[in-house]
């Protein structure tokens, strides 16, 4: 009987033994990945460097390893092998020579035809073997070879005289000393090829640099116009520059710019209309409450037409969103005065006080009215309000402190939408719409900052307004 094995069940067995390998390498890759991601800059213009500099600098260390490793050591060992075979043959002419031969012909001929400084000395002029430099290829070089070609005692210094290599060979009763040019047994050229490799690239990256800075400009003045743009600041001198993508990205741009700001101008023209058209009814029904004889009812009545008054400035300013002011050049301590100055006349204690640079530049009066909306919030639902400012690393701060009952955290986000209130009314403004918070953070986003909101030190809420200065 043949008892088969169960198909799913070695599926399952394999992938599970399968399955940690897969996992670990996953892991490690991952682990790769982020630590590449987290080493790599993070601009356009260093990354743009990068993808220059990174192929020339591989395309040099290969040529150069190439060429060391290849060129160079075969243009050494052919040197090498001919300076050895002319002091081989010296080695041979010593040999045979007769006792008593005058060697002085010899000396003259090598250093005339080969330029090799040849001399005769006593076997005890013959140095103990020393230890070989390890970075020295002629030193190997000339070593493998006169083991190769003369097969006889010697010694070999690379190192003593910069343009002389001194050779040694030991023959029956004397010692042959050779001095050979550095040049004639070695490949000088490859610190010369080395030089002019890195230095054309050097040169070729400068050029590089400049060209890509140039190509990177473009695309900062692009960045710069559209941070501009979102916070209301002008930008006249923005013109289309650089290649035909960024020229095509800043089209875009500006005509979105355009059509943003005539959507602006059309719904600015559109609220003017509305609210002409409702203020000339709020008056008729004023000039008919004047006409009434009933003083409690027409007292009533013009209360409801002052709440609808306010009411409407409110969405119309809501609406409007304060764009046609321009930013300029503040006193910010000189602002928070002025809202401190105006709460104490609306009945609000309110105390202030600043640190840093005061000097920032913003919207005066959409700030100033962001600021009063604060304020006026925190002093409706606290007895004690402080506002403390502070401008450091680039940023101004602005906390508005209340001693009030404060409001849950899961509400600290869907207070700032518009018309929403909690059950005591918490982001009513003074006009009472629910657009007090909304319209503050709106004028903080124009500025390119943010408010938020946390517990406040006092007890109550703390708004914290945070803007690029």
């Amino acid at each position: 009987m043949t008892i088969e094995a169960d198909p799913v069940t070695v599926n399952e067995s394999a992938a599970a033994e399968s399955s940690p390998p897969r996992r670990g390498v996953r892991a490690v890759t991952g682990a790769i990945g982020r630590f590449l991601h987290d080493l790599m800059p993070k601009g356009l213009y260093a990354r743009a460097l990068i993808i220059i500099i990174a192929p020339i600098v591989i395309l040099q260390a290969i040529v150069a390893f190439v060429f060391m490793e290849r060129h160079s050591e075969q243009v050494t060992n052919r040197l090498s092998a001919s300076v050895v075979r002319q002091v081989a043959a010296l080695v041979d002419l010593v040999e045979a020579a007769p006792p008593g031969t005058d060697f002085a012909l010899l000396q003259d001929i090598a250093a005339k035809r080969l330029e090799l400084n040849v001399s005769l000395l006593p076997l005890d002029a013959m140095p103990a073997a020393g230890p070989k430099p390890f970075f020295t290829d002629l030193d190997r070089t000339l070593s493998r070879q006169i083991d190769r070609t003369i097969g006889k005692p010697y010694w070999v210094d690379t190192v003593g005289n910069s343009n002389l290599v001194e050779i040694r060979i030991q023959l029956r009763d004397r010692v042959l000393r050779v001095f050979a040019p550095r040049s004639a047994a070695y490949a000088t050229n490859s610190l010369v090829f080395i030089f002019w490799m890195f230095g054309t690239s050097l040169v070729l990256l400068a050029i590089a640099i400049l060209f890509l800075r140039n190509q990177i400009r473009p695309i900062l003045r692009l960045a710069s116009a559209a941070e501009d743009f979102g916070k209301g600041r002008p930008t006249p001198d923005f013109r289309l520059r650089g290649a035909r993508e960024v020229r095509a990205a800043a089209q875009a741009f500006m005509e979105m710019r355009s059509r943003i700001e005539r959507q602006i101008e059309q719904r600015t023209a559109m609220l003017a209309g509305v609210s002409h058209d409702l203020r000339t009814v709020l008056t008729r029904f004023r000039l008919q409450l004047e006409l009434l004889k009933s003083a409690d009812d027409a007292e009533a009545l013009k209360n409801d037409i002052a709440d609808m008054q306010k009411m409407l400035e409110g969405y119309l300013a809501f609406a409007r969103g304060d764009t046609g002011e321009r930013a300029e050049t503040i006193d910010v301590t000189q602002l928070i005065g002025e809202v401190i100055r105006e709460a104490a006349a609306a009945g609000i204690a309110a105390t202030s006080g600043f640190s840093g640079d005061p000097t920032v530049r913003l919207r005066p009066q959409s700030f100033k009215r962001c600021l009063t909306n604060l304020v006026v919030n925190a002093g409706r639902h606290g007895k004690r309000v402080e506002v403390v400012g502070n401008r450091a690393d680039g940023w101004l701060r602005i906390s508005v402190d209340d001693d009030g009952p404060g409001i849950p955290p899961e509400e600290y986000e869907a207070v700032f939408r518009p018309f929403y209130r909690l059950d005591e009314g918490r982001n009513l403004d003074r006009t009472g719409t629910g657009l007090g918070l909304s319209i503050a953070r709106d004028i903080a986003r124009v500025h390119g900052g943010e408010i938020v909101l946390d517990r406040s030190p006092l007890g109550g809420l703390r708004a914290t307004i945070a803007v690029p200065a």
